[in-house]
Protein backbone atom coordinates (compact mmCIF):
# COMPACT_ATOMS: atom_id res chain seq x y z
CA UNK A 1 0.00 0.00 0.00
CA UNK A 2 1.13 2.84 -0.88
CA UNK A 3 1.75 5.94 2.15
CA UNK A 4 -0.73 8.22 0.76
CA UNK A 5 -3.22 5.07 1.17
CA UNK A 6 -1.85 4.24 4.59
CA UNK A 7 -2.13 7.41 5.93
CA UNK A 8 -5.65 7.58 4.76
CA UNK A 9 -6.39 4.11 5.78
CA UNK A 10 -5.34 4.97 9.62
CA UNK A 11 -7.12 8.59 9.01
CA UNK A 12 -9.99 6.43 8.87
CA UNK A 13 -9.53 3.93 11.37
CA UNK A 14 -8.75 7.13 14.11
CA UNK A 15 -5.17 6.12 14.91
CA UNK A 16 -3.81 9.95 13.68
CA UNK A 17 -5.66 12.97 12.95
CA UNK A 18 -4.96 16.68 12.93
CA UNK A 19 -7.56 18.77 15.52
CA UNK A 20 -9.53 20.82 13.23
CA UNK A 21 -12.26 21.77 15.02
CA UNK A 22 -9.83 22.58 17.93
CA UNK A 23 -8.23 25.47 15.73
CA UNK A 24 -11.14 26.88 14.21
CA UNK A 25 -10.57 29.83 15.48
CA UNK A 26 -7.93 30.17 12.74
CA UNK A 27 -9.39 28.98 10.29
CA UNK A 28 -12.45 31.34 10.81
CA UNK A 29 -9.87 34.20 11.18
CA UNK A 30 -8.05 33.27 8.23
CA UNK A 31 -11.06 33.03 5.77
CA UNK A 32 -12.66 36.54 7.46
CA UNK A 33 -8.90 37.98 6.18
CA UNK A 34 -8.96 36.44 2.94
CA UNK A 35 -12.74 37.14 2.38
CA UNK A 36 -12.29 40.98 3.00
CA UNK A 37 -9.23 41.17 0.91
CA UNK A 38 -11.43 40.02 -1.77
CA UNK A 39 -14.37 42.37 -1.26
CA UNK A 40 -12.14 45.37 -0.77
CA UNK A 41 -10.23 44.54 -4.14
CA UNK A 42 -13.82 44.23 -5.55
CA UNK A 43 -15.07 47.47 -4.06
CA UNK A 44 -11.71 49.20 -5.08
CA UNK A 45 -11.35 48.05 -8.76
CA UNK A 46 -14.73 46.50 -9.76
CA UNK A 47 -14.92 43.39 -12.15
CA UNK A 48 -13.53 43.98 -15.77
CA UNK A 49 -16.87 42.78 -17.71
CA UNK A 50 -16.58 41.81 -21.30
CA UNK A 51 -18.23 43.00 -24.05
CA UNK A 52 -21.25 40.97 -23.79
CA UNK A 53 -22.22 42.67 -20.56
CA UNK A 54 -20.98 46.31 -22.03
CA UNK A 55 -22.19 46.18 -25.46
CA UNK A 56 -19.73 46.86 -28.37
CA UNK A 57 -17.98 45.56 -31.44
CA UNK A 58 -15.86 42.47 -32.27
CA UNK A 59 -13.81 42.82 -36.03
CA UNK A 60 -12.14 40.00 -37.21
CA UNK A 61 -9.72 40.28 -39.99
CA UNK A 62 -8.92 38.12 -42.85
CA UNK A 63 -6.82 35.12 -42.25
CA UNK A 64 -3.08 34.95 -42.65
CA UNK A 65 -3.13 38.61 -41.22
CA UNK A 66 0.16 40.03 -41.31
CA UNK A 67 0.17 42.42 -38.30
CA UNK A 68 0.91 41.33 -34.75
CA UNK A 69 -1.49 41.29 -31.55
CA UNK A 70 0.49 44.26 -30.36
CA UNK A 71 0.05 46.60 -33.34
CA UNK A 72 -3.55 45.41 -33.88
CA UNK A 73 -4.01 46.35 -30.36
CA UNK A 74 -2.56 49.77 -30.51
CA UNK A 75 -4.77 50.59 -33.73
CA UNK A 76 -7.58 49.99 -32.32
CA UNK A 77 -7.25 51.24 -28.76
CA UNK A 78 -5.59 54.26 -31.30
CA UNK A 79 -8.67 54.35 -33.22
CA UNK A 80 -11.64 53.85 -30.45
CA UNK A 81 -9.89 55.62 -27.58
CA UNK A 82 -11.42 52.69 -25.65
CA UNK A 83 -9.03 49.65 -23.99
CA UNK A 84 -8.78 46.48 -27.38
CA UNK A 85 -8.36 42.69 -26.63
CA UNK A 86 -6.94 41.24 -29.46
CA UNK A 87 -6.25 37.46 -30.09
CA UNK A 88 -4.74 35.88 -32.56
CA UNK A 89 -6.92 32.89 -33.97
CA UNK A 90 -5.54 29.49 -35.47
CA UNK A 91 -6.16 30.15 -39.23
CA UNK A 92 -4.13 33.61 -38.67
CA UNK A 93 -6.76 35.78 -38.19
CA UNK A 94 -7.03 39.04 -35.26
CA UNK A 95 -10.15 39.05 -33.38
CA UNK A 96 -10.20 42.39 -32.35
CA UNK A 97 -12.69 42.93 -29.16
CA UNK A 98 -13.82 46.99 -28.16
CA UNK A 99 -16.19 47.52 -25.51
CA UNK A 100 -18.48 50.28 -24.91
CA UNK A 101 -19.19 51.72 -28.71
CA UNK A 102 -22.01 52.16 -30.37
CA UNK A 103 -22.62 51.63 -34.40
CA UNK A 104 -21.87 54.74 -35.88
CA UNK A 105 -18.31 54.80 -33.54
CA UNK A 106 -17.50 50.78 -34.92
CA UNK A 107 -18.07 51.77 -38.52
CA UNK A 108 -15.43 54.76 -38.23
CA UNK A 109 -13.17 51.85 -36.24
CA UNK A 110 -13.50 49.84 -38.71
CA UNK A 111 -12.40 52.20 -41.63
CA UNK A 112 -9.87 53.17 -39.57
CA UNK A 113 -8.41 50.08 -39.02
CA UNK A 114 -8.46 49.39 -42.35
CA UNK A 115 -6.33 52.39 -43.57
CA UNK A 116 -3.65 51.29 -40.31
CA UNK A 117 -3.36 47.40 -40.89
CA UNK A 118 -3.28 48.03 -44.86
CA UNK A 119 -6.41 45.99 -45.43
CA UNK A 120 -9.73 46.31 -47.42
CA UNK A 121 -12.57 47.43 -45.36
CA UNK A 122 -15.09 44.98 -47.30
CA UNK A 123 -12.58 41.94 -45.69
CA UNK A 124 -13.04 42.78 -42.38
CA UNK A 125 -15.71 41.55 -40.48
CA UNK A 126 -17.71 43.62 -37.59
CA UNK A 127 -20.12 42.52 -34.98
CA UNK A 128 -21.88 44.46 -32.95
CA UNK A 129 -23.13 43.59 -28.94
CA UNK A 130 -25.61 44.87 -27.24
CA UNK A 131 -25.75 45.42 -23.14
CA UNK A 132 -29.09 44.28 -23.34
CA UNK A 133 -27.95 40.44 -23.85
CA UNK A 134 -25.42 40.36 -21.28
CA UNK A 135 -27.53 41.79 -18.99
CA UNK A 136 -30.33 39.23 -19.48
CA UNK A 137 -27.44 36.48 -18.96
CA UNK A 138 -26.30 38.22 -15.75
CA UNK A 139 -30.03 38.06 -14.83
CA UNK A 140 -30.41 34.29 -15.24
CA UNK A 141 -27.16 33.82 -13.48
CA UNK A 142 -27.92 35.40 -10.43
CA UNK A 143 -31.74 33.60 -10.47
CA UNK A 144 -30.16 30.50 -11.10
CA UNK A 145 -27.80 31.42 -8.16
CA UNK A 146 -30.72 32.29 -5.71
CA UNK A 147 -32.88 29.25 -6.85
CA UNK A 148 -29.78 26.47 -6.63
CA UNK A 149 -29.15 27.91 -2.82
CA UNK A 150 -32.71 28.31 -1.65
CA UNK A 151 -32.58 24.26 -2.82
CA UNK A 152 -29.59 23.44 -1.35
CA UNK A 153 -30.73 24.92 2.13
CA UNK A 154 -33.81 22.98 1.85
CA UNK A 155 -32.57 19.72 0.82
CA UNK A 156 -29.61 20.07 3.63
CA UNK A 157 -32.43 20.66 6.06
CA UNK A 158 -34.34 17.57 5.20
CA UNK A 159 -31.35 15.25 4.52
CA UNK A 160 -29.45 16.37 7.77
CA UNK A 161 -30.34 19.63 10.08
CA UNK A 162 -30.82 23.25 9.70
CA UNK A 163 -27.26 23.31 11.37
CA UNK A 164 -25.48 21.72 8.15
CA UNK A 165 -27.68 23.25 6.07
CA UNK A 166 -26.55 26.78 7.50
CA UNK A 167 -23.00 25.57 7.51
CA UNK A 168 -22.90 24.99 4.08
CA UNK A 169 -24.60 27.96 2.99
CA UNK A 170 -21.73 30.09 4.44
CA UNK A 171 -19.15 27.98 3.10
CA UNK A 172 -20.65 28.71 -0.61
CA UNK A 173 -20.79 32.30 -0.08
CA UNK A 174 -17.56 31.87 1.22
CA UNK A 175 -16.31 30.43 -2.26
CA UNK A 176 -18.21 32.13 -4.39
CA UNK A 177 -17.01 36.10 -2.54
CA UNK A 178 -13.29 34.91 -2.96
CA UNK A 179 -13.63 33.90 -6.69
CA UNK A 180 -15.20 36.84 -7.57
CA UNK A 181 -12.45 38.90 -5.54
CA UNK A 182 -9.80 37.29 -7.04
CA UNK A 183 -11.59 38.06 -10.50
CA UNK A 184 -11.00 42.07 -9.62
CA UNK A 185 -7.66 41.75 -8.02
CA UNK A 186 -5.91 39.72 -11.16
CA UNK A 187 -8.10 42.29 -13.52
CA UNK A 188 -9.33 38.90 -15.63
CA UNK A 189 -12.05 39.72 -18.13
CA UNK A 190 -15.70 38.71 -17.06
CA UNK A 191 -17.94 36.70 -19.95
CA UNK A 192 -20.37 34.29 -19.55
CA UNK A 193 -17.78 31.50 -19.46
CA UNK A 194 -16.86 32.87 -15.92
CA UNK A 195 -20.57 32.85 -14.92
CA UNK A 196 -20.53 28.92 -16.37
CA UNK A 197 -17.68 28.65 -14.02
CA UNK A 198 -18.81 30.39 -10.65
CA UNK A 199 -21.98 27.42 -10.85
CA UNK A 200 -19.94 25.13 -12.11
CA UNK A 201 -17.50 25.12 -8.81
CA UNK A 202 -20.51 25.30 -6.14
CA UNK A 203 -21.12 21.95 -7.20
CA UNK A 204 -17.59 20.85 -6.31
CA UNK A 205 -18.12 22.76 -3.26
CA UNK A 206 -21.23 21.31 -2.23
CA UNK A 207 -19.93 17.64 -2.79
CA UNK A 208 -16.79 18.20 -0.22
CA UNK A 209 -19.41 19.20 2.55
CA UNK A 210 -22.06 17.02 2.14
CA UNK A 211 -19.36 13.95 2.12
CA UNK A 212 -18.08 15.05 5.44
CA UNK A 213 -21.53 16.14 7.06
CA UNK A 214 -22.79 12.22 5.66
CA UNK A 215 -20.01 10.54 7.94
CA UNK A 216 -20.67 13.31 10.78
CA UNK A 217 -24.59 12.21 10.61
CA UNK A 218 -23.51 8.08 10.98
CA UNK A 219 -21.45 8.64 13.55
CA UNK A 220 -23.34 10.80 15.91
CA UNK A 221 -26.39 8.43 15.77
CA UNK A 222 -27.41 8.63 19.43
CA UNK A 223 -24.65 10.32 20.81
CA UNK A 224 -26.04 11.07 24.18
CA UNK A 225 -25.93 7.67 25.39
CA UNK A 226 -22.68 7.77 26.07
CA UNK A 227 -19.53 9.78 27.68
CA UNK A 228 -16.85 8.93 25.35
CA UNK A 229 -16.69 11.79 22.65
CA UNK A 230 -17.89 15.33 22.90
CA UNK A 231 -19.74 16.25 19.27
CA UNK A 232 -16.83 18.08 18.36
CA UNK A 233 -14.80 15.13 18.85
CA UNK A 234 -16.83 12.94 16.29
CA UNK A 235 -16.94 16.35 14.16
CA UNK A 236 -13.20 15.74 14.05
CA UNK A 237 -12.81 12.32 13.30
CA UNK A 238 -15.60 12.78 10.39
CA UNK A 239 -13.00 15.30 8.69
CA UNK A 240 -10.03 13.08 9.26
CA UNK A 241 -11.79 9.97 8.06
CA UNK A 242 -12.28 11.67 4.94
CA UNK A 243 -9.61 13.73 4.28
CA UNK A 244 -7.31 12.17 1.73
CA UNK A 245 -10.42 11.38 -0.60
CA UNK A 246 -11.42 15.12 -0.31
CA UNK A 247 -7.40 15.83 -1.27
CA UNK A 248 -7.69 13.40 -3.96
CA UNK A 249 -10.79 14.80 -5.34
CA UNK A 250 -10.03 18.32 -5.87
CA UNK A 251 -6.19 17.39 -6.72
CA UNK A 252 -7.55 15.26 -9.55
CA UNK A 253 -9.78 17.64 -10.55
CA UNK A 254 -7.59 20.63 -10.47
CA UNK A 255 -4.89 19.25 -12.48
CA UNK A 256 -6.93 19.59 -15.95
CA UNK A 257 -8.37 23.00 -14.89
CA UNK A 258 -4.65 24.40 -14.18
CA UNK A 259 -3.79 22.91 -17.98
CA UNK A 260 -6.26 25.57 -18.91
CA UNK A 261 -5.35 28.17 -17.10
CA UNK A 262 -1.33 27.94 -17.13
CA UNK A 263 -0.39 25.76 -20.24
CA UNK A 264 -3.65 26.80 -22.52
CA UNK A 265 -4.23 30.75 -21.06
CA UNK A 266 -0.63 31.56 -19.93
CA UNK A 267 1.95 29.98 -22.14
CA UNK A 268 -0.22 29.27 -25.03
CA UNK A 269 -1.74 32.44 -24.82
CA UNK A 270 -5.39 31.32 -25.27
CA UNK A 271 -7.44 34.10 -23.22
CA UNK A 272 -10.54 32.70 -23.76
CA UNK A 273 -9.76 29.50 -21.52
CA UNK A 274 -9.14 32.11 -18.52
CA UNK A 275 -12.54 32.60 -18.83
CA UNK A 276 -13.53 29.76 -17.39
CA UNK A 277 -10.31 28.23 -16.16
CA UNK A 278 -9.85 31.16 -13.43
CA UNK A 279 -12.90 30.74 -11.89
CA UNK A 280 -12.74 26.82 -11.81
CA UNK A 281 -9.12 26.66 -10.09
CA UNK A 282 -10.20 29.26 -7.53
CA UNK A 283 -13.26 27.76 -6.81
CA UNK A 284 -12.24 24.09 -6.54
CA UNK A 285 -9.61 24.94 -4.19
CA UNK A 286 -11.52 27.45 -2.18
CA UNK A 287 -14.72 24.63 -2.20
CA UNK A 288 -11.93 22.24 -0.58
CA UNK A 289 -10.71 24.17 2.30
CA UNK A 290 -14.37 25.17 3.30
CA UNK A 291 -15.41 22.03 3.80
CA UNK A 292 -12.76 21.29 5.67
CA UNK A 293 -11.99 24.23 7.81
CA UNK A 294 -15.23 26.07 7.88
CA UNK A 295 -18.17 24.20 7.21
CA UNK A 296 -17.67 20.98 9.68
CA UNK A 297 -16.19 23.57 12.23
CA UNK A 298 -19.32 25.60 11.75
CA UNK A 299 -21.43 22.96 12.24
CA UNK A 300 -19.42 22.11 15.53
CA UNK A 301 -20.06 25.32 17.11
CA UNK A 302 -23.56 25.32 16.38
CA UNK A 303 -24.69 21.75 17.63
CA UNK A 304 -22.20 22.46 21.13
CA UNK A 305 -24.38 25.46 21.80
CA UNK A 306 -27.93 22.97 22.23
CA UNK A 307 -28.32 21.61 26.02
CA UNK A 308 -27.97 18.44 25.50
CA UNK A 309 -24.27 18.91 24.07
CA UNK A 310 -23.70 21.08 26.40
CA UNK A 311 -24.73 18.64 28.78
CA UNK A 312 -22.78 15.69 27.25
CA UNK A 313 -19.90 18.23 27.16
CA UNK A 314 -19.41 18.46 30.70
CA UNK A 315 -19.91 14.98 31.49
CA UNK A 316 -17.33 13.67 28.70
CA UNK A 317 -14.81 16.26 30.23
CA UNK A 318 -15.72 15.12 33.69
CA UNK A 319 -14.76 11.62 33.01
CA UNK A 320 -11.74 13.02 31.29
CA UNK A 321 -10.43 14.54 34.26
CA UNK A 322 -11.31 11.71 36.64
CA UNK A 323 -9.48 9.22 35.06
CA UNK A 324 -6.71 11.49 33.65
CA UNK A 325 -6.88 11.34 30.28
CA UNK A 326 -6.80 13.96 27.41
CA UNK A 327 -9.50 14.62 24.63
CA UNK A 328 -6.77 13.29 22.22
CA UNK A 329 -6.18 10.40 24.47
CA UNK A 330 -9.05 8.34 23.10
CA UNK A 331 -8.66 7.21 19.41
CA UNK A 332 -9.85 3.91 17.64
CA UNK A 333 -12.99 3.92 15.31
CA UNK A 334 -15.12 1.82 17.89
CA UNK A 335 -19.02 2.51 17.58
CA UNK A 336 -20.83 3.80 20.15
CA UNK A 337 -24.40 3.64 19.59
CA UNK A 338 -25.23 0.64 22.15
CA UNK A 339 -23.04 1.78 25.28
CA UNK A 340 -24.77 2.57 28.18
CA UNK A 341 -23.98 6.04 29.50
CA UNK A 342 -21.25 5.19 31.92
CA UNK A 343 -19.05 3.08 29.11
CA UNK A 344 -15.47 3.58 29.80
CA UNK A 345 -13.54 5.36 26.71
CA UNK A 346 -12.16 2.47 24.12
CA UNK A 347 -8.17 2.51 23.22
CA UNK A 348 -6.50 1.42 19.82
CA UNK A 349 -6.23 -2.23 19.37
CA UNK A 350 -9.26 -4.49 19.44
CA UNK A 351 -12.42 -3.74 21.07
CA UNK A 352 -12.18 -4.53 25.20
CA UNK A 353 -15.46 -6.83 26.40
CA UNK A 354 -16.68 -5.09 29.43
CA UNK A 355 -17.56 -7.60 32.37
CA UNK A 356 -21.37 -7.61 32.63
CA UNK A 357 -23.34 -7.99 35.21
CA UNK A 358 -24.53 -10.84 37.10
CA UNK A 359 -27.58 -12.57 35.53
CA UNK A 360 -28.09 -15.22 37.50
CA UNK A 361 -27.47 -16.80 40.78
CA UNK A 362 -23.85 -18.69 41.28
CA UNK A 363 -23.27 -17.41 37.53
CA UNK A 364 -20.19 -15.98 37.04
CA UNK A 365 -19.67 -12.17 36.14
CA UNK A 366 -18.65 -11.74 32.59
CA UNK A 367 -19.59 -12.26 28.65
CA UNK A 368 -19.48 -15.97 27.85
CA UNK A 369 -17.43 -16.38 24.66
Amino acid sequence: MSKLGNLGARLHRGEVGYDFVKNRKIWYGVSILITILAIAGLAVRGLNMGIEFQGGAVFTTPKNTSASVSQAEEHAEEASGHDAIVQKLGDGSLRIQVAGIDTGAADQIKDKLSDDLKIDAEQINAELVGPSWGEQIAGKAWQGLGIFLILVVIYLAIAFEWRMAIAAFVALIHDITITVGIYALVGFEVTPGTVIGLLTILGYSLYDTVVVFDSLKEQTKDITKQTRWTYSDIANRSINSTLVRSINTTVVALLPVAGLLFIGGGVLGAGMLNDISLSLFVGLAAGAYSSIFIATPLVADLKEREPQMKALKKRVLAKRAAKGETPQAETGDESYADEPEDAAPAVVGPRNQPASRTRGRGRPSGKRR
